[in-house]
């Protein structure tokens, strides 16, 4: 069935002009782009969307990252878009992600790792 994801690039790869290429993966899998808007995230959101992490020793760093620079958040639509996105986004750690895969084509390290997928249908809406 049709389904939604939310996808964010974040700073990092707005920065390192990935936002194009990002955008052409999820095309050229037939994937169907329903929103897009570039955002500077403030604290208090950051602190909201990341507030299962809250209790990490890497939460702050975390917060100021994402609030570092603009963001582009996607609606993207199609078939089993949530579970496809997360196999084209790949590995949490890019260190894990298999080269082809977003993270392990760009990202430099954890807490760098470019993108950010819904995990669930219901994590999207």
């Amino acid at each position: 069935k049709m389904e939604q994801t939310f996808i964010m690039i974040k700073p990092d790869g707005v920065q390192r002009g990935l936002v194009g290429d990002i955008i052409s993966r999820f095309e050229k899998k037939g994937f169907s782009l329903k929103a897009l808007k570039l955002v500077n995230v403030d604290r208090p959101f950051a602190e909201k969307h990341y507030a299962d992490l809250s209790a990490k020793p890497f939460f702050n760093g975390l917060v100021e990252y994402i609030v570092s620079g603009p963001v582009v958040a996607m609606v993207w639509e199609g078939k089993s878009v949530v579970a496809t996105g997360r196999k084209i986004i790949g590995a949490t750690n890019p260190l894990a992600s298999e080269p082809g895969t977003i993270r392990g084509d760009f990202a430099i390290d954890i807490g760098r790792n470019v993108i950010h997928g819904s995990d669930s249908v219901e994590s999207a809406t």
